[in-house]
């Protein structure tokens, strides 16, 4: 069996309900975000597992607690995981971020691998980080399930990295809901996308909630 790494980003917050940005903002799950952490646990415990890996921030460990609680298995912390560090756009609106910031939010906009929030990480910063968890989790695990939980930009910055994407284009190319899961399988010919955004595991009024 192959290497199949799970990429699943934490459940809801206030600020993905929101739409604030939250980067190291250590923010609690809604309790909906809490059923959507247990909702993926219900459903992936009976997998084989090797490792879960997660962010150290307070959301990605509520979202990993119930599926490490039901398969034993301990949480490895990464500082690598962490989302990106937005700087003084933390805990802003969109809004608020164009008003107070506009040159260097247009730039991030425009190309957000070299820009970065005013103060804070770039994409490719975010990318070398997370790529070192990843090339550990190579290193150690040659074949079986690993879950990682991390973050919306840090997930689909790792997805760009193991898929060939331009680093650049990854808000215009990758979504990432919360509470969804993605699959990369690692084969001979390298990494391959087998499941996206996944949110199967969720009920229907989990699924339909609103946010970012």
């Amino acid at each position: 069996m192959p290497l199949h790494l799970y990429l699943l980003r934490h459940g809801e917050t206030e600020s993905s309900q929101t739409g604030t940005y939250c980067g190291f903002s250590d923010v609690n799950l809604t309790a909906e975000g809490q059923a959507m952490a247990q909702a993926f646990a219900d459903k992936y415990q009976h997998l084989p597992w090797q490792a879960v890996y997660a962010s150290p921030l307070k959301r990605t460990m509520a979202t990993a607690t119930p599926f490490c609680e039901a398969t034993g298995h301990t949480m490895q912390l990464r500082d690598g995981l962490k989302e990106m560090y937005f700087g003084e756009w933390e805990g802003k609106t969109h809004d608020e971020v164009y008003q107070q910031y506009g040159d260097d939010y247009l730039r991030w906009l425009a190309e957000p691998a070299w820009n970065p929030p005013t103060g804070g990480e770039t994409g490719v910063q975010v990318a070398s980080r997370a790529a070192l968890v990843v090339a550990e989790i190579e290193a150690n695990h040659t074949e079986g399930n690993v879950l990682i939980v991390s973050h919306k930009t840090t997930t689909r910055l790792i997805l760009c990295n193991l898929l060939g994407i331009d680093g650049g284009r990854y808000r215009d190319r990758i979504d990432l809901p919360v509470a969804s899961v993605s699959i990369v399988r690692f084969d001979k010919y390298g990494p391959m996308l087998v499941k996206h955004g996944d949110r199967s595991h969720l009920p229907e009024e989990l699924d339909a909630r609103p946010g970012t």
